[in-house]
């Protein structure tokens, strides 16, 4: 485990509390998530402070905002929200990937609510939110030494383990399959609230479905004022893509959603290959894991991926841009900072250095939602390395695209 130097922050004793662990995201690129984390809750909590930020609950569209969370308040207004959860209300929060949208994982009305108000498949199963391991022993019927181990080393992360369910966690939870899929948030305000319910929490992403999902409360609030009871603002999420899905309940572990621990460290951990699922499922059988078989993270415009050498890329890039503009088409690029430099257009968006694919994965949605507002007619994307996190964040972009890919040799 790394532990950043920097962990005596302003939020440290709440870091400490939750025996918070490093956790290396990207062993390649050297990236430590407990430092990558760090960084994101000082610069939030020290920006705040200056700023004299007080709390202030109001309501957008009938849902509550609680905003201007501090340090020194954090505790009490995630008691206010938990409260909520109790009464079987929804509540979205900030997780180290993406805002969830809450609900009481064993309540299976309050689990109607979070479909409905996303407008989810009901098929689709839910990822259930836990603040501390030992409450694996709650929801899952039995919990291989394979999960003890990789909860010890990952978690709190953005790691989720399927499991066979307890006969009472609802069919509504998981999405009518006996399994259940369980993680442990890595982020201040997500475990504050998880502590303060204490009661396992149903928390698919906080957007509509098929939306890209949502990094901001902003974000959640396009989507989802007065569909839900509360939103809490912990401000931008650091990760930015959803957690890895490993499912442990057959021989070989197997990753149903890539996502920020790769495959390489789970096998490092495990002292074992483990295989990857298809990622897309056109059969109508139910999907063992969120985010498997319908449509996700699309923008308004059609996106388009293309896939190949950098140079050959940036080549095509220009070409269509060109093309469709002479159509009279708005073209929105998402793009590496390398090819930005080399590009001309108003509407280049760039995520980031290819040497660093963390932070390029942590912007792809706020980008995404970004042409949203610009109303662009049609989105370009570069592809990029599956190395490392790299895997997930071309499965996002595979997907945003409805796998309209442009391979360039």
């Amino acid at each position: 485990m790394i532990i950043a130097a920097g962990c005596r922050n302003i939020w440290g004793k709440i870091f400490l509390s939750v025996r918070f662990k490093g956790i290396i995201v990207n062993p390649v690129e050297g990236i430590c998530l407990f430092a990558y984390l760090n960084e994101f809750v000082e610069a939030f909590g020290s920006s705040r402070k200056k700023a004299g930020v007080n709390v202030v609950r109001k309501k957008i569209k009938g849902t509550l905002l609680f905003d201007g969370i501090t340090p020194a308040t954090l505790h009490s207004e995630a008691a206010a929200a938990a409260e909520i959860l109790r009464r079987g209300g929804l509540v979205a929060f900030p997780t180290e990937t993406v805002y969830g949208l809450g609900g009481d994982a064993l309540n299976a009305q309050a689990v109607a609510k979070i479909f409905r108000a996303k407008g989810r498949p009901q098929d689709n199963p839910l990822i259930v939110h836990i603040y501390e391991a030992e409450q694996m022993r709650e929801l899952a019927a039995e919990i291989p030494a394979a999960a003890w181990l990789l909860a010890e080393h990952f978690w709190p992360g953005p790691l989720t383990l399927v499991l066979p369910k307890q006969p009472h966690v609802p069919p509504e939870t998981t999405g009518g399959l006996d399994s259940v899929a369980i993680r442990l948030p890595a982020h201040p305000t997500a475990l504050a609230l998880l502590r303060a319910a204490a009661l396992p929490v149903a928390g698919p992403s906080a957007n509509t479905s098929g939306r890209p999902s949502p990094t901001t409360a902003d974000h959640v609030l396009e989507d989802l004022a007065g569909r839900i009871e509360a939103v809490l603002d912990g401000g931008p999420c650091p990760v930015g893509v959803e957690s890895t899905v490993l499912d442990l309940r057959g021989g070989i572990p197997r990753i149903l959603r890539p996502g920020g621990i790769t495959p390489e460290q789970i096998s490092q951990v495990l002292q074992r290959e483990c295989e990857l699922a298809h990622w897309v499922q056109s059969s109508p059988a139910a999907p063992p894991s969120p985010g498997l078989k319908y449509t996700h993270y699309a923008p308004r415009a059609p996106l388009y991926l293309l896939r190949g050498e950098p140079e050959r890329q940036l080549a095509k890039l220009q070409q269509l841009q060109q093309e469709w503009q002479q159509q009279g088409k708005r073209v929105g690029l998402l793009v590496s900072a390398e090819s930005a430099a080399a590009l001309q257009g108003t509407d280049i968006i760039s995520l980031g250095s290819r040497r660093r694919p963390a932070e390029i994965a942590a912007r792809l949605f706020a980008a995404l939602r970004e042409f949203d507002a610009r109303q662009v007619d049609v989105i370009l994307a570069e592809g990029y390395s599956t190395d490392g996190v790299g895997l997930a964040l071309m499965n996002r972009l595979e997907k945003a695209a409805g796998h309209r890919v442009i391979e360039v040799g």
